[in-house]
């Protein structure tokens, strides 16, 4: 199957569905960390053609509500340019909440209640890197369009609860650093993987049911959708 996983510089969703066979692309304007295939640029290029599934990773530092307090000045005025900033990100993200694909999922920490009014879509699950094998603490929240929800497939939380609170939230933890915000936006493994196992027995079973064959074609990256 055909699937892009867009805003990923990192290649760890990609990778975790080529692995298993499938016509996977990541995108970012950040070239990619790990060998495979990749498109350093806009994502609104990659919309152009059809995927069995997107994967959106948009940029959530404008909408997540952990930086909420930015919106405002000390003197309790808005922040205009944070507002224009936050308003352009989640004009961004809605791109992927109405692309042209069957199954999406779009991946962000939870937002505060600006972002969520200018969005307009609750999202489906808040999945923990704990429920797949990781003894971290990290809620994140999916969109999910015509997929399912992701099962648990490790959950280790009661072994996580006895570590120091520095080691449970590991992330939020770091030092100021420049890649600090790289370390804190890649994808969990056992979360990739995850949603690689499962998702792909679900494309597998909606291509079935369609009757569809997947077979080269004359599109721009040279291969066609299951539909």
């Amino acid at each position: 199957m055909n699937i892009l996983v867009a805003c990923e510089y990192s290649g760890i969703v990609r990778q975790a569905f080529a692995v298993l066979g499938h016509n996977a692309w990541s995108c970012d304007l950040l070239p990619t960390e790990t060998p495979g295939q990749h498109y350093q640029g806009d994502v609104r290029d990659m919309l152009k053609d059809k995927w069995d599934l997107i994967i959106a990773h948009p940029p959530c530092t404008f909408l997540s509500n952990s930086g909420v307090t930015w919106l405002y000045n000390k003197d309790k005025s808005k922040n205009l340019p944070r507002w224009e900033s936050m308003q352009e990100a989640a004009e961004f993200f809605k791109i992927f909440l109405s692309v042209d694909c069957p199954m999406v999922a779009i991946e962000n920490p939870i937002q505060h209640k600006h972002a969520r009014a200018i969005i307009g879509k609750e999202y489906s699950q808040i999945i923990q890197p704990f429920y797949f094998g990781h003894m971290e603490t990290k809620a994140t929240c999916l969109w999910l369009k015509g997929l399912p929800k992701l099962h648990k497939t490790n959950d280790v939380e009661t072994e996580m609860r006895l570590l120091p609170k520095n080691k449970q939230q590991r992330l939020h933890y770091l030092p100021p650093s420049p890649e600090r915000w790289k370390e804190r936006s890649r994808t969990f493994q056992g979360i990739a993987n995850a949603m690689a196992a499962q998702w792909s027995r679900h494309l597998t079973t909606a291509c079935t049911r369609q009757g569809a064959a997947v077979a080269p074609s004359s599109n721009n990256l040279g291969f066609a959708p299951c539909g």
